[in-house]
């Protein structure tokens, strides 16, 4: 069965916040990734401007993970504080992923088809039919089907 965590973005102060959250509970970071850090892609460059904002940063709390990225480039304009976040899905299988995909995001508005990223992650992310964002993430070194 799938795993469920909330991801939260933020208009440049991700890190600040997600140190704070650490300062209440604890723990260290899973992962903490930059804009910078991206490989660049088809001839997109990641402005100056968002090289040292956070990419991707999670802190296990407990069985789940509080994780989260600022916004920037193409994305900054969409940022509304309150509707900064999104449940991110981690499905046991490719297909499982893909048949929580495509059942979620039917009637809804997809933002990024399901793809293998850089990061070695099989992920897509979209809008469901009632405004709500949705990220699903499946690690493909887990299950090569």
């Amino acid at each position: 069965m799938a795993t469920v965590n909330t991801y939260l973005n933020f208009n440049g102060n991700c890190e600040a916040a997600f140190n704070f959250y650490k300062s209440i509970f604890g723990g260290t970071f899973s992962y903490l990734g930059r804009f910078g850090e991206m490989p660049e892609d088809d001839g997109y460059t990641v402005p100056e401007a968002d090289k040292n904002k956070i990419m991707h940063v999670g802190l296990p709390i407990g069985k789940t993970i509080l994780m989260g990225s600022d916004t920037g480039g193409d994305w900054a304009p969409k940022f509304v504080q309150g509707n900064n976040f999104s449940i991110s899905i981690n499905p046991e299988t490719k297909e499982e992923a893909d048949t929580l995909f495509n059942g979620l995001s039917e009637g809804g508005q997809v933002t990024m088809p399901m793809e293998v990223t850089f990061w070695g992650a099989y992920f897509g992310m979209f809008t469901d039919k009632f405004g709500v964002n949705w990220m699903v993430n499946f690690e493909s070194q887990q299950d090569n089907s």
